[in-house]
């Protein structure tokens, strides 16, 4: 959901924070942000198969266990999506620590709303996701990670590749 880039009354330059008004409009769509993709379940079993490979080749760890039961919920259902607030706690708890191995932010210090765009040219997040990044929750983040990867138009995905390669590398090497 886009929403219109704010007014300037809604930044206040002191404190150099958003509005109460803006960061509550942001969040109006906050329950369809709210949900967790399938590609992103499965990405989090692939990095805990890896991490913590069965020990008899037949039985699950843990925190690979629980996400598996979300998949194939949402297999068995069909369903690309699951609400975060569906998940078992050790599900959860084993999404955060797979969200936590991934690169936080889609910047590659090109940022074009700083210059009054509605999106960015160099990650392609809006405006108010741009400045409200910190205060998004990681379902959040990884909702405009998806949308961002999909349409591959900014510059992180085709001019300046090179600079979100870097990135990725050195986050695998923490």
């Amino acid at each position: 959901m886009w929403i219109p880039a704010p007014a300037k009354s809604n930044y206040c330059l002191r404190s150099r924070r958003w509005s109460a008004e803006l960061r509550a409009a942001y969040r109006v769509g906050k329950h369809a942000l709210a949900d967790i993709h399938i590609s992103d379940i499965e990405a989090a079993i692939n990095y805990w198969r890896a991490r913590a490979p069965s020990p008899d080749g037949v039985a699950l760890p843990a925190p690979t266990r629980a996400l598996a039961e979300v998949y194939a919920q949402l297999v068995y259902a069909h369903a690309q999506e699951v609400d975060e607030a569906q998940l078992s706690p050790a599900a959860r708890t084993a999404w955060l620590d797979w969200y936590a191995s991934t690169p936080d932010t889609p910047c590659i210090a090109i940022c074009s709303t700083s210059q009054g765009d509605a999106f960015c040219k160099g990650c392609g997040r809006t405006f108010q996701e741009v400045q409200l990044w910190t205060e998004l929750h990681p379902v959040e983040k990884r909702t405009v990670w998806r949308r961002i990867t999909a349409e591959g138009t900014s510059w992180r995905f085709n001019k300046y590749a090179e600079r979100a390669a870097e990135g990725k590398a050195s986050t695998l090497f923490k």
